[in-house]
């Protein structure tokens, strides 16, 4: 059986990167390496990782598209929550980039997108009507 276990980011800054989602969304380190290139957040049973760009390069000699801040990317990572405006609000506290404010969308859902200082795109979710 295949388990999806990790989903790593490569960034600029992981020290800030991971004090940024503690703030944020109160995530907290579940393991940082002693070099300070490699963290993972304790975000239940898929890990969310950051790894330095750094090693990007070096895992992918060929060759990888670093985040920018400036633009958004086709991929996100999405937190539910139960109240969407406050943990915005408490994100954009934090230093996220206002994207898309909460907005309710037709299947009842609401939903908000910021992205992180090093520009990973974060929908903040209600729970699905039926969950």
């Amino acid at each position: 059986m295949v388990t999806f276990s990790h989903t790593i980011f490569y960034v600029k800054d992981i020290e800030n990167i991971i004090a940024f989602y503690e703030k944020a969304f109160g995530i907290k380190a579940k393991f940082v390496h002693d070099s300070g290139l490699y963290a993972e957040l304790n975000t239940g049973g898929t890990t969310l990782a950051f790894a330095d760009e750094e090693l990007g390069a070096d895992n992918l000699p060929e060759g990888y598209f670093p985040l920018e801040r400036d633009k958004t990317h086709s991929c996100e990572i999405v937190f539910t929550v139960p109240d969407v405006q406050k943990a915005y609000d408490e994100a954009l506290l934090a230093g996220a980039i206002a994207i898309v404010p909460p907005k309710h969308k037709p299947w009842g859902q609401i939903v908000a997108y910021v992205k992180d200082p090093s520009g990973v795109l974060i929908e903040i979710a209600s729970l699905m009507a039926s969950e």
